[in-house]
Parts: structure tokens; sequence; C-alpha cells
């Protein structure tokens, strides 16, 4: 059996302590089913609106560009990288 005093033993219950909850809370699935599926719809529309347009191999280079910039933001500003 352990020797712990009381305040040892209310260190282990601080929210500080705790594994985070990162997960989405919501009262009903279904806002969020519908908001996934209007998202892949839009996501996709304007991707192929963007490949249509898009005309000579630099101009697919400088997408990709953006799309690796912003990616790389992303993870930079992500709360569960470690520094």
């Amino acid at each position: 059996m352990s020797n712990m005093t009381e305040n040892q033993r209310m260190q282990f219950g601080r929210p500080d302590l705790l594994e985070r909850d990162t997960g989405a809370r919501v009262s009903s699935i279904r806002p969020l089913v519908i908001y996934t599926i209007v998202a892949s719809v839009l996501l996709i529309v304007l991707g192929y609106a963007t490949i249509q347009a898009l005309d000579g191999w630099a101009r697919f280079v400088v997408l990709g560009g953006i799309i690796m910039t912003a990616i790389g933001g992303m993870i930079a500003v992500s709360p569960e990288r470690r520094a």
C-alpha cells in the first residue's frame, strides 16, 4: 500500500494532467454527417473545376506548391505537435 499524502493524491486528479479529449462533441450526429457530405461534394466540384481551368504543367507545379505549403502550415500549427 502506498503512503501518499492527500495532496499527492489530489495531484493525480488535476485536469491539466488528464488526457485531453480532442473529439467532436455533438448532441446529434446528423448535422455532422450532412456537413461532411456537403463539404465533400463541394471539394470534388471545386477540385474538378480547378483541374479543368489549369492549362500547362507550370500551373500544376504552382498549385502543388500552394497545397504543400497549406499542409505544412497545418502541421506547424497543430496542437498535437511536439516542439
